[in-house]
């Protein structure tokens, strides 16, 4: 199956992506692409450029776009649609579940606080 995907090509900590067309069986870090569709620099919005006939052509004979591309294009208006959420999902948070023991106790401290606070009566005689 044919992928549209970025294929990193800067240096380090300057982030600049190739769009490729490649085949979804090999790596990203291959270097292996059939055609180079466009240029994606991350830190500049200034220099990104696709070509967006080609990649129309290869979507109509049925090449797909990773989530992150199909965001891409759909900001810079090449395809419609909706965008996909590519975060990660969390985790749900699991709920301590508090021990009887613990639950029995709270009421009896209360309760000593409770009289403490209550003034002590003096006996009269």
């Amino acid at each position: 199956m044919l992928k549209i995907r970025l294929q990193r090509v800067g240096r380090k900590h300057e982030p600049v992506f190739r769009v490729v067309l490649t085949d979804s069986k090999n790596s990203t870090k291959s270097g292996k692409y059939l055609e180079v569709l466009g240029s994606f620099d991350a830190r500049s919005h200034e220099r990104q450029t696709v070509d967006a006939e080609r990649v129309k052509h290869w979507i109509a004979q049925g090449a797909e776009p990773t989530d992150t591309m199909h965001n891409f294009l759909i900001s810079q208006k090449i395809i419609t649609g909706k965008k996909r959420n590519v975060l990660p999902k969390k985790s749900p948070i699991k709920k301590e579940e508090k021990s009887v023991e613990a639950v029995k106790e709270v009421p009896k401290a209360e309760e000593k606080a409770e009289k403490a606070e209550t003034p002590a009566e003096t006996p009269k005689a």
